[in-house]
């Protein structure tokens, strides 16, 4: 294990790197085919349960609620945050079209499924609606 740990990026040097190599060196998650987004292997995602089973307990103890959003925001939402939204913009992905069809034995994006309003997939947002 050690002879393995030693081809890690330096912590000191690149935190970021350092931590990703070693989720990757330890089998808990690898890269997947999209970029930025990680398959989460089993025993990462027991790790995962574990801390979200844990910090569930502190939050309730605490009287928060939990609550889910959304992962497509209307563009539009997401204007409101152009402060907000400045750091991650060129990262954030846009859905345009609802629809695919078959095409030369694959499938193509359905020209007439266009969206009215592009959707933005939401890494941080915190817009929920037209009312926030």
């Amino acid at each position: 294990m050690a002879k393995e740990l030693k081809d890690l990026t330096k912590r000191a040097e690149n935190y970021s790197q350092w931590y990703n190599d070693l989720v990757v060196k330890a089998d808990l998650a690898e890269q997947s085919a999209v970029r930025g987004c990680m398959v989460i292997k089993p025993y990462g995602y027991a790790i995962w349960e574990k801390m979200q089973q844990q910090l569930d307990k502190m939050f309730k103890a605490e009287g928060v609620q939990n609550a889910y959003f959304p992962l497509l925001i209307p563009k539009s939402f997401l204007s409101r945050e152009a402060e907000h939204v400045e750091g991650f913009a060129k990262e954030a992905a846009v859905v345009t079209h609802y629809r695919l069809k078959a095409a030369d034995g694959g499938v193509v994006v359905d020209p007439a499924a266009k969206l009215e309003e592009e959707l933005i997939i939401r890494p941080t947002s915190e817009t929920l609606n037209r009312n926030t």
